[in-house]
């Protein structure tokens, strides 16, 4: 569910109408319902109401600081893959106690800083990375509490892209070699070995993937267990998808991913982390734009707006599928088949291929649902083109998070060397 519908004739974000935003800002932008966040935020948490499990939000997902405070406000904690976004969770509230730091290329500043804030759990993707951590916690007289993130070579059955469980992925220890580094681990001062990580992808769709790479984590726990580990935290990551394509794409309810976590883990009395990121963001958000023209080609029709690929890439990196609405609600089912693309200088800048919609004309808005995750924190640039804002909505109230820069603000970032600069001593 989220909180984006037509309201006398025109889509509105909780109580405000994106066309009246769309006025007042200018397209494209992003916007996102706060009421939305907080639902599903709390859905999430009620659904292992009895067990003993934290949220800790995955900020690779929206890392504007004001989407960070929404979820702090309901208790969340964060998981972070840099430096920048454990530096976002904590300018957005989040205690370092309730702060996780994933990633496979963790750097020793990285580290170092992370250490210095205190953050809970470092979860170690590498036995040089395990290494290096013991070196930096012990020059500073600290204990690293850590979780050894596990690959139990489980095919997600989701984009080749964001699948992040199967033995050919960069990401963690193999969960046959996993045991010996643990044994290291158990001889480093400066180490705590408490727990266990894995995650095999985003955007899953079935239950299944999951069963399988549970079944194995706890099997590892008890024989870790076994040989004098102390295993008293399991991470088990995020994951779970959303759906892209309304009531046509419906991913299992947190309650039925709760129950099997449950049935898999709960005979182990492990505290739980879940880092889900998508699942709360993604339906909470929407990209606006506006028509530039409608152009007939040869054997198709092409509708180009001023939301391009660099803005939101996901259509043409993952093949990804976002419902398109417009904002003007539909008086008739009449539909045009169009293909939505972008002025970026690429074929594949492209929004939808194929798409039925209501007939458009160049200045009406469009609303790609759907894009509140992983839709601003990749957008880019390119081509010169500005990042465009991002708006929150509050009930019946707005506000700019993230305001739309200027060329000038572009441009000073780039500097000519002395060398190209003009000799006022030259004459023509």
């Amino acid at each position: 569910m989220n909180h984006f519908e037509y309201r006398d004739g025109v889509l509105c974000a909780e109580g405000v109408s994106v066309a009246d935003m769309a006025d007042a800002i200018g397209t494209p932008f992003y916007c996102y319902s706060s009421a939305t966040l907080t639902r599903h935020a709390r859905v999430f948490l009620d659904a292992f109401k009895g067990q003993p499990a934290r949220l800790c939000y995955s900020v690779k997902a929206n890392s504007n600081l004001a989407v960070i405070a929404t979820l702090a406000a309901q208790g969340a904690g964060a998981d972070v893959v840099s430096e920048g976004e454990l530096r976002r969770a904590l300018a957005a509230g989040i205690a370092p106690a309730q702060i996780v730091f994933s990633g496979v290329g963790k750097t020793a500043a990285e580290m170092t800083y992370a250490l210095e804030v205190g953050i809970d759990q470092f979860n170690v993707e590498s036995e040089p990375e395990l290494e290096l951590l013991a070196t930096l916690a012990a020059a500073q007289n600290k204990i690293a509490k850590i979780a050894i993130r596990v690959n139990p070579d489980v095919d997600a059955k989701t984009h080749e892209k964001i699948a992040t469980g199967k033995a050919e992925n960069k990401f963690g220890i193999s969960w046959k070699l996993a045991p010996a580094v643990y044994a290291r681990a158990a001889q480093l001062p400066s180490i705590a070995a408490i727990g266990i990580d894995v995650h095999i992808g985003s955007q899953l769709t079935s239950l299944e993937p999951f069963k399988a790479a549970f079944t194995r984590v706890a099997g590892m726990v008890e024989a870790l267990r076994a040989e004098g580990h102390t295993i008293s935290h399991i991470d088990l990551g995020g994951g779970l998808g959303i759906p892209y394509r309304g009531d046509n794409d419906i991913p299992p309810h947190p309650d039925e991913y709760a129950a099997l976590v449950k049935a898999t883990m709960g005979h182990l009395g492990c505290d739980l982390t879940f880092e889900p990121g998508r699942l709360v963001v993604g339906n909470a958000g929407i990209l606006v734009a506006r028509v530039i023209y409608v152009k007939e080609g040869d054997d198709r029709t092409f509708l180009i707006i001023d939301a391009a690929m660099n803005d939101l890439i996901r259509p043409t990196l993952y093949e990804a599928f976002h419902e398109i609405k417009t904002v003007a609600e539909p008086k008739d089912e009449a539909r045009i088949t169009y293909d939505v693309v972008g002025p970026v200088c690429e074929t594949g800048d492209f929004m939808a291929k194929g798409r039925d919609l209501p007939p458009v004309k160049a200045g009406d808005l469009i609303a790609i649902m759907s894009a509140g995750a992983y839709g601003a924190v990749q957008a880019s640039t390119y081509n010169t083109r500005l990042l465009v804002p991002e708006i929150l909505v509050h009930g019946d109230e707005f506000a700019v998070i993230r305001a739309r820069p200027d060329y000038a603000e572009i441009l000073k970032q780039d500097k000519i060397p002395a060398w190209l600069q003009p000799d006022p001593s030259r004459t023509r």
